[in-house]
């Protein structure tokens, strides 16, 4: 069973970077998209980017294109998202998942995601 694990959260400023990784272990990482979610207090859990199983697909939410980067390694099995240009609007626990679907191409619907992270909390202050 494919086990993710978050990491890389944390305080910063408006306008500071973070990077997030999520760390998989425990199956075959390299054959499904990744994706990165995002739950703020009091809100429900929201898209955030994916990527395909090969890289040559990525997808985002409208308010982080052009901010927010998701990337993958798939020789060490792990994922990123750089975050730049952080507002505190993006303050949430941050999430990685799996798709269900082998080889497929990436998709933005939470159902379509297994494997979840515990999360990371990032926080940006104004």
């Amino acid at each position: 069973q494919l086990q993710l694990v978050e990491s890389g959260g944390g305080l910063v400023q408006t306008g500071g970077s973070l990077r997030l990784s999520c760390a998989a272990s425990g199956g075959t990482f390299s054959r499904y998209a990744v994706g990165w979610f995002r739950q703020a207090p009091g809100k429900e859990r929201e898209f955030v980017a994916t990527i395909s199983w090969n890289s040559l697909t990525a997808y985002y939410r409208d308010s982080v294109q052009g901010r927010f980067t998701i990337s993958r390694d798939n020789a060490n099995n792990i994922a990123y998202l750089q975050m730049n240009n952080l507002k505190p609007e993006d303050t949430a626990v941050y999430y990685c998942a799996t798709d269900r679907l082998r080889m497929g191409v990436p998709r933005r619907n939470i159902p379509s995601y297994e494997n979840w992270g515990q999360g990371t909390q990032v926080t940006v202050s104004s």
